[in-house]
């Protein structure tokens, strides 16, 4: 039962594998659909650290949104505030 098992198991991994789409996506496919890409000079990982440091963490709202079974108005007036 045991060698059963692992035998089908193992074709259908292979299936999974076989079949699976692992081409890369060029740009110009990515414009096509609408997704600009920036270049791999743009994003580096010193320009998002910079970004992340410059954002404040001290000062913060909580915001919540409407839960679906409540009233607009009611979720509106229950916002927490720190």
């Amino acid at each position: 039962m045991m060698v059963a098992g692992s035998f089908g198991l193992q074709q259908f991994s292979s299936l999974r594998y076989q079949y699976a789409k692992k081409q890369p996506v060029s740009p110009e496919e990515m414009k096509k659909f609408g997704v600009n890409m920036k270049k791999r000079d743009e994003v580096t990982l010193e320009t998002e650290y910079d970004k992340v440091k410059s954002i404040d963490i001290d000062n913060w709202s909580n915001k919540r949104g409407p839960r679906p079974w409540e009233e607009t108005d009611v979720a509106s007036s229950s916002t927490a505030k720190h």
